[in-house]
């Protein structure tokens, strides 16, 4: 894992993803559709975390305007900024069933905090980060 500092918080906005893990192509597609921007022209992030036991997912674009949430018609959220352990994932739409291994493995560490949210950082159509936070 190799270390990454967030140098600040990153607005984002997006949909819960109800049918999860199903459902995910469909939420970015959406979102990049409704945006107009592909991956490499915007951000895209997808954000999960436990919550009363079971997993919730958030297909999520960066805001590069304020009220990009409302205008789109989005729930709005805030990627935490700060330092986070990585693991880059080359290649991802072909490899997208070990995300969550990589997760997991990444998890069994005990400089991670675990009661934040997992992001997946797509940087562009290629080439995607997993993103812990640290204590």
């Amino acid at each position: 894992m190799e270390k990454f500092n967030l140098k600040n918080d990153i607005k984002v906005f997006g949909l819960h993803v109800q049918s999860f893990p199903n459902g995910i192509d469909k939420a970015f597609d959406e979102l990049i559709k409704k945006t107009g921007d592909c991956a490499g022209n915007r951000n895209y992030y997808g954000i999960s975390e436990f919550k009363n036991g079971k997993m919730y997912y958030y297909a999520a674009a960066e805001e590069k305007q304020d009220g990009e949430a409302e205008k789109f018609n989005y729930e709005s959220y805030t990627i935490k900024g700060g330092e986070y352990f990585t693991e880059t994932l080359k290649n991802w739409r072909a490899q997208t069933n070990c995300i969550k291994d990589i997760f997991s493995e990444m998890m069994q560490d005990n400089r991670v905090d675990k009661m934040k949210p997992c992001v997946e950082w797509y940087k562009n159509d290629e080439e995607m980060l997993c993103m812990v936070k640290a204590i």
